[in-house]
């Protein structure tokens, strides 16, 4: 009986994020269940152009503290967000098991490869409980090459930063203070979204790397 209760209560607190989320933002697309794990927020693959140009990024009027979130690199040492303060920091919260993060994946790597890390860092957060275990060969199938491995296995990062959804992306300036987030995923290489950092993350025209 009590276990009956339990997964109740659980798909009802899992209804209950999904809306949140969906009322929040609008235009998310929630799929998954409630399992102390963010749901995967995507958009639909039948979405036409008006729906996909609604998922919008939301900027705060005043830049916030950001926790300072332990994780683990991809060879296991311990690392937390304060120890990149002094640059633009695209914080990613992702997992392997999230479809709309599979596919969003290979746009932050290419716009990683177009940034100096000193002027432009793109961490992915993996909140995947095998850690790099999972990760390493999910970047080797995708041929991700600039991206870092980041990652937390007890997913308290994405409860910290009140994450409700994966992929959740927060846009960190130079003092660690987030002035922006963007739940579901995004076109990071495209030209819009780029202009979009240029802005809110204050980077100059000269951090971008020319291409040969």
């Amino acid at each position: 009986m009590r276990r009956r209760i339990f997964n109740a209560t659980a798909a009802a607190l899992g209804a209950v994020a999904a809306f949140l989320a969906l009322y929040r933002f609008g235009t998310e697309f929630v799929t998954g269940g409630f399992d102390g794990r963010p749901v995967a927020v995507g958009v639909p693959e039948t979405a036409g152009p008006d729906l996909r140009g609604a998922f919008q990024f939301s900027f705060l009027d005043r830049p916030r503290a950001v926790p300072e979130l332990p994780f683990a690199d991809g060879d296991g040492r311990a690392v937390s967000l304060g120890d990149f303060r002094g640059r633009p920091v695209l914080l990613n919260i992702w997992a392997t098991w999230c479809v709309p993060c599979r596919a969003e994946m290979p746009a932050l790597d290419r716009l990683q490869a177009g940034f100096a890390k000193s002027q432009l860092l793109v961490l992915p957060l993996s909140i995947d409980r095998k850690g790099s275990a999972v990760v390493r060969p999910f970047y080797e199938e995708l041929g991700l090459k600039a991206l870092g491995i980041y990652v937390d296995q007890s997913g308290k990062a994405a409860s910290a930063l009140h994450a409700v959804g994966v992929p959740t992306t927060l846009l960190i300036d130079r003092d660690g203070r987030e002035v922006g987030r963007k739940i579901g995923p995004a076109e990071w290489d495209s030209p819009e979204v780029i202009a979009l950092l240029r802005e809110h993350l204050g980077l100059s025209d000269s951090a971008q790397k020319v291409s040969p």
